[in-house]
């Protein structure tokens, strides 16, 4: 069967209860098509990954050395890219102990934790809504002594293994999730 957004977004529902990840994952769903758009890349199957990427986070507990690997099997029966499904597996280096080596997953690793970052720079700002979020502030938070526990400097690095520089990487992101800002509760 084919793998559609709307089939993505009922799975996601089915597997995902929790409002926070939920919403991260749609934020990293656009950031992930507009990366391949960059890229030139398959929007469709980055979007996909990006969305789907937690998909067994609830499951697995987040445990990170598993978290990213059951994904295929909730994905059986449909017809999913193999790319899509590795970019997943290696989105947390941890669950693979496999070094990230194409470009897919080290936009994927970049880009969800990124979404992760932006999120809590709005939430130590509470009146700050997204609109008003820049890229210095997302990039000086990378630097900053309490940074995001959940977010992983290095995976926002993996931007630069795409040729893309952190600050614009942080720009691209920020502009990619404004659409759906709303929907994010930003």
């Amino acid at each position: 069967m084919e793998l559609t957004r709307e089939k993505a977004l009922e799975l996601l529902h089915r597997h995902v209860k929790g409002e926070g990840m939920i919403r991260h994952c749609l934020a990293s769903e656009a950031v992930m098509r507009a990366l391949a758009a960059k890229l030139s890349q398959n929007t469709e199957v980055w979007g996909l990954a990006g969305l789907l990427h937690d998909l067994d986070v609830e499951i697995t507990q987040a445990d990170p050395f598993v978290h990213g690997q059951q994904t295929a099997g909730l994905l059986d029966g449909y017809d999913v890219d193999p790319e899509m499904l590795d970019a997943i597996a290696m989105h947390n280096e941890m669950s693979s102990g496999a070094e990230r080596n194409t470009m897919f997953q080290h936009a994927l690793a970049a880009g969800e934790t990124i979404t992760g970052l932006i999120f809590a720079t709005t939430y130590v700002y509470p009146d700050k809504k997204l609109s008003s979020v820049k890229p210095a502030s997302v990039v000086k938070r990378m630097k900053e002594k309490a940074f995001a526990a959940s977010v992983k400097r290095e995976n926002i690095l993996e931007c630069e293994k795409i040729g893309i520089p952190l600050p614009e990487f942080a720009e691209l992101c920020i502009r990619a999730m404004l659409p759906v800002s709303e929907e994010l509760g930003l």
